[in-house]
């Protein structure tokens, strides 16, 4: 019996890659399960509008299922919100979560313990392939991706809103994982060859700066650069 899969999709390269090698496997994939910011009506971390994660879903075409948290939630609050979704999921026929992750166990680990909870699988589909080969495999298939979000503690604010291609890589200092996996940096995928028709239209807006309590030091503020996406 085919695994019914729910993709855990968050707009960006490493699950548009992820996506298209479940894709070529012939996976069947249910839908396309996004966390929002209820608050900003924008994709969690990456900051990206609805209006875009839904055309992108379309172009897609997969179903997108939004899952709705406050902003900045804390743990128990994520949890109950990814638990309750997850669920109904399950009652509709889903076995399987995949995810984009590459290489960071604890995540992976976290993330097993809790489907197994609901006696559901996870699966990593590009699990340990190393990220510069896949940043490089991503660009060389035809992806095409802008920078939306970057933390300003690791990288300067002109990375912010530039295209993820091979001139960004050897931009990127050499302490920063060319995919991005430590929370670097986050994108938008708006081309490439799990798109059926065309490309999503944007154009480029403001630079914006928000800071957030660090959730390893809360007497600290992290700062993040967004690039604001507008629809074309």
């Amino acid at each position: 019996m085919r695994d019914k899969i729910i993709f855990n999709w968050s707009g960006g390269k490493d699950s548009a890659y992820c996506l298209h090698q479940l894709q070529q496997q012939q996976a069947d994939i249910l839908g396309l399960l996004t966390s929002v910011n209820e608050h900003y009506q924008r994709v969690s971390m990456h900051g990206v509008r609805i209006s875009l994660l839904e055309q992108q879903c379309k172009q897609i075409g997969l179903p997108l299922i939004k899952m709705m948290v406050p902003e900045m939630p804390d743990m128990q609050v994520y949890e109950q919100a990814m638990t309750s979704v997850l669920s109904d999921l399950k009652s509709q026929g889903a076995t399987t979560a995949a995810f984009g992750d590459i290489f960071l166990e604890d995540l992976r680990r976290y993330r097993e313990e809790k489907l197994a909870q609901l006696n559901l699988k996870a699966i990593f589909p590009i699990w340990k392939i190393p990220t510069i080969e896949l940043a490089r495999s991503f660009i060389a298939k035809g992806f095409k991706s802008i920078i939306t979000c970057i933390d300003n503690t690791v990288l300067d604010q002109s990375f912010a809103g530039r295209l993820f291609d091979e001139s960004f890589l050897q931009d990127l200092p050499a302490n920063i994982d060319p995919c991005g996996e430590n929370g670097e940096f986050h994108s938008f995928v708006f081309d490439g060859p799990v798109f059926k028709d065309a490309p999503v239209a944007f154009t480029k807006g403001e630079l914006v700066l928000r800071s957030y309590a660090n959730p390893t030091d809360p007497a600290q503020q992290k700062g993040f650069w967004y690039c604001d996406l507008l629809p074309a």
